[in-house]
């Protein structure tokens, strides 16, 4: 259960995240909200781990940075300046769904029948959050987000298959450092020379860059690494719950009926989904 527990740490991190970029970060600048959410995360679990990458990991880093950082990044800061945080996170919860499929394709995990349960059960709440008539959705914010969610389950299930053998702390940071330093030549030539910050805008990026990227990568892949892609994704689930419920708490986002039975359906799917014993005896073993 504890690496059930750990895991869970990094989608409500994420959770906050969209909260966080819609209300405090620059909306116009995307390219350099997602650099400067990486780079700083990256370095500081560089300066942690003290290793650099060897043999195979300088490509693997490279590939792993472009999915799960710079076009992951990038997508999730324009779904959160285009979308309420509630309806963000939510879509981002179709995600366990994927990671079983690919998970199956790529690492011949066969999800089981609670898990198969979790995920429609899981969707089935996602529907009842999104579909809600909310005022101002916007169709390019959805696609965004949708395509977050289809990059990232990818990156994931392609990290869990190169990490074995290796250090989880040093292979995130070498991941978001190579995803960081994508990203900055490329906002420098799209978005022109970098602006000054507000004092909220750095405190937001620091909140972002070291608690919602370096602590919830780190504990994400650690759960990928001691747990099912399957069971590791249905606790992923806890990002629309907590984007909800902060959207509700923080933001004034009205919570409808709708909603919340949507909700609660998410904790049921999460539940069916939760680590075994022998379930993460079975993995542990794997890895």
């Amino acid at each position: 259960m504890r690496w059930g527990a750990l895991t869970a740490v990094a989608p409500v991190a994420w959770g906050t995240n969209y909260f966080v970029t819609h209300e405090f970060l620059p909306a116009d600048r995307p390219l350099y909200g997602a650099a400067l959410r990486a780079l700083p995360a990256g370095l500081a679990l560089l300066g942690l781990c003290r290793q650099r990458p060897r043999g195979g990991w300088w490509w693997r880093s490279a590939v792993l940075g472009l999915l799960n950082v710079s076009v992951f990044f990038v997508l999730v800061y324009t779904a959160s300046q285009l979308l309420p945080t509630s309806v963000a996170s939510t879509v981002m919860a179709v995600s366990p769904l994927a990671m079983m499929l690919i998970a199956w394709a790529l690492l011949s995990e066969r999800p089981g029948i609670s898990h198969l349960a979790g995920a429609a059960i899981g969707l089935g709440g996602v529907c009842l959050m999104l579909l809600t008539g909310t005022d101002g959705v916007s169709v390019p914010g959805i696609l965004a987000s949708a395509a977050a969610m289809l990059v990232s389950s990818f990156g994931h299930i392609l990290t869990k298959r190169w990490n074995a053998g290796a250090d989880v702390l040093a292979s995130t940071a070498w991941q978001l450092t190579a995803g960081g330093l994508f990203l900055l030549p490329v906002a420098a030539v799209v978005e022109g020379p970098p602006r000054a910050l507000s004092t909220p805008a750095l405190l937001s990026f620091a909140y972002v860059a070291l608690v919602a990227t370096a602590l919830a990568f780190t504990a994400w892949f650690t759960g990928l690494r001691h747990l099912p892609a399957a069971t590791v994704g249905l606790i992923g689930l806890l990002n629309p719950l907590t984007g909800v419920l902060l959207g509700t708490a923080v933001a004034g986002e009205v919570l409808t009926a709708q909603q919340l039975c949507g909700l609660v359906l998410v904790v049921v799917g999460v539940v069916l989904g939760r680590p075994t014993r022998a379930g993460g005896a079975k993995a542990l073993r794997a890895a």
